[in-house]
């Protein structure tokens, strides 16, 4: 998703996000799924790369589902509550989740998925100041916990992480409270974040997107999702293949960050002399410059790695999302 020259406006808001608290609307456009009755752990378990049994209510765990040749369908948030569990999923991949994971509902499986999208609201507080705007909400006990980790408070889920590599937390509420929980937090001093200056975020730190970076073509390990994936847990779609790749070490290609001199174009070749060895996905303008994510043939090197995009030049760096050490 091409982004154009960025505004004053976004750019303080990047800022914001960085150094001290920015908020954003944007994830009350992904999906919001339930999945309740008593198999919800153990058919969640059996349907994305983490380890939903292992989890408690009140925790939470970023996973990854998966088809049955472990390409990536998307990257999904899970929240453990009491009598279910709420699954964020992107908002391109809402519909397509909900029959994909009815299709793995068997006769006898105790699991009901309901989508419930359209009754709730979610924000992200993203930087370093976020704390303060939660102990003012009343969710102090959440600072220094997991990323995962929940409590309720007055109808409202808080929730350990943004979203994106900065600090912060995922709020889940009834939509009918929207307005007044937005107004409250820009009261307490959060700057608005726009979509585009979240997605300008998200290509920095290299958080993946259905379509972009998680497609057909790529595995969860390749995309550098290690933190998704317990190698412990037995069996689930895509695992065998997840397995071989870590014992045999087997990774081909990585997703990087590229510093580019110039614009570029997604799904532009990348190219080492006259060698291909890999392809754009996404590309954004940054208040600092051109930058992009592609994915970079192992063999070919990583950070600090000479590329030629398109007819523009870049230097491949790393991106504090993923990781491509093996565990």
């Amino acid at each position: 998703m091409p982004t154009s020259a960025i505004d004053d406006k976004d750019a303080a808001a990047i800022h914001a996000a960085r150094e001290g608290v920015a908020v954003c609307d944007n994830r009350s456009h992904w999906g919001i799924i339930r999945v309740s009755n008593d198999d919800r752990l153990r058919f969640l378990h059996g349907q994305s790369t983490n380890d939903f049994q292992g989890l408690k209510p009140g925790s939470g765990c970023d996973t990854v589902i998966l088809t049955s040749t472990a390409r990536t369908i998307d990257l999904v948030t899970g929240y453990v509550l009491d009598d279910a569990v709420l699954l964020l999923v992107s908002q391109n991949r809402r519909e397509f989740l909900m029959q994909w994971l009815d299709r793995y509902i068997f006769f006898a499986d105790k699991v009901i998925l309901t989508d419930v999208t359209d009754e709730t609201a979610t924000l992200s507080l993203i930087g370093t100041q976020s704390n303060d705007i939660i102990e003012k909400l009343g969710a102090g006990a959440l600072i220094g916990q997991p990323n995962g980790n929940h409590i309720l408070v007055d109808g409202v889920i808080f929730a350990v992480g943004s979203g994106l590599a900065n600090p912060g937390y995922t709020l889940i509420f009834p939509v009918a409270e929207k307005e007044k929980l937005w107004n409250q937090i820009l009261e307490l001093g959060a700057v608005e974040l726009s979509d585009r200056a979240w997605d300008i975020l998200r290509i920095l730190q290299g958080r993946p997107a259905p379509d972009f970076e998680l497609t057909d073509d790529y595995n969860p390990l390749e995309v550098g999702l290690w933190q998704t994936v317990s190698f412990n847990k037995g069996c689930y779609i895509g695992q065998e293949t997840i397995a071989r790749l870590n014992t045999y070490k087997g990774v081909k290609q990585y997703l990087w960050g590229i510093r580019l001199d110039g614009a570029a174009e997604p799904g532009t070749v990348i190219t080492i002399g006259e060698e291909k060895v890999g392809k754009l996905t996404s590309y954004t303008e940054t208040p600092d410059g051109h930058f992009g994510l592609g994915y970079i043939r192992s063999k070919a090197g990583g950070v600090g790695l000479k590329v030629q995009v398109g007819a523009t030049e870049g230097e491949v760096v790393a991106v504090p999302f993923v990781s491509h050490e093996y565990p």
